[in-house]
């Protein structure tokens, strides 16, 4: 029986901890909850002193706009909706109405649209100007080319003209000598003179005779030989 007692007693006094705590705990968030309540209340008091204040203003400034809301719904519903325009009778009053509508935009597309004379005045004095032009740049080409300086003989032509003055085979490097004393503006070298030459005798219009180890040419018999052309002094066209 003792031991029966005094777990009771234990657990009894566990529970009266327990409850204590509990009560401590719930007199505490009460306090918390009346404090914000208080606050709360006096945020509250201070709005509606302000508002007080503020509707008094609003009246002593005479403005006695609505609210927000209240304005938008007012407006909406004062807007009138849109009349249907009625269809026009046809007939000639009709007709005159729809003349009168169409002479405006008529006049407007006819300022807009540029007139065929005035394109055409414009590009005469383009055309005239390019033809003046194209006759200027044609008779300066013809000039120069009226004036064009002959061709060169070329140094093929020249051996040619001195072999055929020459009764006698010559060697390279005579007729070298010869084209050098003939043309002196010209620089002559034996070796470009021998494989000019040997471009001849390839092409039939130079014999090429040895005599030991020298070699000479002659003209062929079958070789028509012009006269060197004189170079004209160049000209420059006005």
């Amino acid at each position: 029986m003792s031991e029966t007692a005094s777990t009771a007693t234990e657990l009894a006094s566990q529970y009266a901890a327990q409850v204590t705590g509990d009560l401590e705990r719930n007199a505490k968030e009460q306090e918390r909850l009346s404090s914000e309540i208080t606050t709360l209340q006096e945020q509250l008091a201070a709005l509606q002193r302000d508002h007080s204040v503020l509707v008094n203003i609003q009246q002593a400034l005479g403005s006695t706009r609505a609210p927000v809301g209240e304005a938008v719904a007012s407006d909406t519903a004062a807007v009138p909706s849109p009349r249907k325009k009625s269809a026009p009778a046809e007939g000639a009053g009709g007709k005159r109405s729809r003349a009168k509508k169409a002479a405006p935009q008529q006049r407007k597309a006819e300022k807009k649209a540029p007139s065929a004379g005035a394109g055409k005045s414009a590009a005469e004095p383009a055309a005239k100007t390019a033809a003046k032009t194209a006759a200027r740049t044609g008779a300066r080409a013809s000039a120069k080319t009226a004036v064009k300086k002959p061709a060169a003989p070329t140094l093929g032509e020249l051996i040619l003209g001195v072999l055929a003055e020459q009764a006698e085979p010559r060697s390279a490097a005579e007729v070298a000598t010869a084209l050098g004393e003939a043309h002196t503006d010209r620089t002559v070298k034996t070796t470009v003179v021998r494989n000019t030459l040997e471009n001849l005798v390839a092409r039939n219009q130079v014999q090429r005779t040895k005599q030991g180890s020298s070699v000479f040419y002659t003209v062929s018999e079958t070789t028509p030989v012009a006269a060197p052309a004189e170079e004209a002094p160049s000209e420059k066209a006005e």
